[in-house]
């Protein structure tokens, strides 16, 4: 990262009230002169103000640190998260097609090769991403005060299995649930338990199906009840981050654009982007290359036309710091801070083919939207 220059003041008095007013003009240097009233004996003073124009990253720093100060404040109106009782293992009927790690205590390997995909595969794709988009809309219509994430992960689990469909998470290295349910600080990997939702929370579902051979995979951050502003705005820019880094999906772009995108707009509002968790690949297998960074990077790497990847921006209002409950999945801000989460899939096309197709594309909504769409979107298309 680029350093920034500080912005600099230089007075010749040390009353700071005009300093603390914020009336500076970037790149010059103002003069003041306090001028005695008639008949006083007071001597005039000279005020000097020198400013460099401040970067917009150097700015967002800024806001970021005043951010951190205050969510301590913040933290305090919520109580901390804390665990339930995790119910058993729900069953899946033995016809179900099951992928490989289910019967495996480990978790498995990322896997080095990236995903490309000819068109049945691409197909399988798209119903896979659309059931997932249709599970997470219905998980969505459950988030209301007093309903326990152990609800919703059974209504999830019934969902997926009566379409056929295996919930990916269950088994995933040991993941006891159907589905992640991440309430107010915690950032991801939630397991569903007692604990009621309260009036006022944010909670992220991730939802991933495999269907047919492939996984489908999408999440959003619902509101609870009557949530506050800070809350909503955070949800929002998390999805305007997503958004934005979907934009720049084409054929030959380098992945680190994706991560350039999501810090420039969350820097904005002073919101920091967790750097631990990342997006991947994704197909007929659950995780593999590519690795989608979603803060500034200089990783290496272009997106190639018929990847399947994951892009899944993770805010926060604080602290990029988090701690891990001793389930080995339950990951919260370590400071308390609320964290926003949201996740697309995207399969990349070359112009060649999306001009064949007159450019139009069929979108899968993953944000309350179970059908598909048709739509214009540079070279690349959302499926979920």
């Amino acid at each position: 990262m680029a350093s920034a220059a500080s912005l600099s003041f230089v007075s010749s008095f040390t009353d700071n009230s005009l300093i603390s007013s914020g009336a500076f003009v970037s790149g010059l240097k103002l003069i003041f002169s306090q001028h005695p009233l008639s008949g006083s004996r007071h001597k005039s003073k000279n005020i000097v103000i020198v400013s460099r124009k401040i970067s917009g990253i150097e700015e967002a720093m800024r806001i970021r640190r005043k951010r951190e100060l205050q969510s301590k404040s913040k933290v305090m109106k919520r109580l901390p998260l804390r665990r339930g009782e995790v119910s058993g293992r729900l069953s899946v009927p033995d016809h179900i097609p099951k992928p490989p790690y289910v019967n495996s205590s480990l978790l498995p390997e990322i896997s080095s090769e990236p995903q490309s995909h000819d068109s049945e595969g691409i197909a399988r794709m798209k119903a896979a991403c659309e059931l997932a988009a249709r599970v997470l809309d219905y998980a969505g219509t459950l988030v209301r005060p007093s309903v326990t994430t152990d609800e919703i992960d059974k209504a999830v689990h019934k969902m997926i299995i009566d379409a056929g469909a295996y919930p990916s998470p269950l088994g995933y290295g040991r993941f006891p649930k159907s589905v992640c349910t991440s309430v107010n600080e915690c950032m991801c990997h939630g397991i569903p338990d007692s604990r009621q939702l309260q009036d006022g929370d944010i909670i992220n579902i991730d939802v991933t199906v495999f269907l047919n051979g492939y996984h489908g995979d999408t999440s959003k951050t619902f509101l609870c009840g009557n949530v506050d502003d800070d809350a909503k705005s955070l949800v929002k820019v998390t999805k305007e981050c997503l958004d934005l880094a979907i934009s720049v999906c084409k054929d030959g772009v380098p992945f680190k654009k994706i991560g350039k995108k999501i810090s420039e707009h969350a820097e904005k509002f002073g919101y920091s982007v967790v750097d631990r968790f990342v997006g991947h690949g994704v197909g007929t297998i659950f995780h593999s290359e590519p690795i989608i960074i979603h803060n500034r990077n200089d990783r290496p790497g272009r997106m190639v036309e018929g990847q399947t990847f994951t892009i899944e921006p993770i805010l926060t209002m604080g602290s990029i710091n988090c701690i891990t409950w001793d389930d080995d999945w339950t990951t919260l801000s370590a400071d308390g801070s609320l964290t926003a989460h949201t996740d697309n899939r995207l399969v990349n096309y070359s112009s060649t083919i999306a001009n064949e197709e007159g450019r139009h594309q069929f979108m899968f909504n993953s944000n309350n939207v179970a059908e598909a769409h048709l739509l214009t979107f540079h070279n690349s298309e959302r499926i979920i």
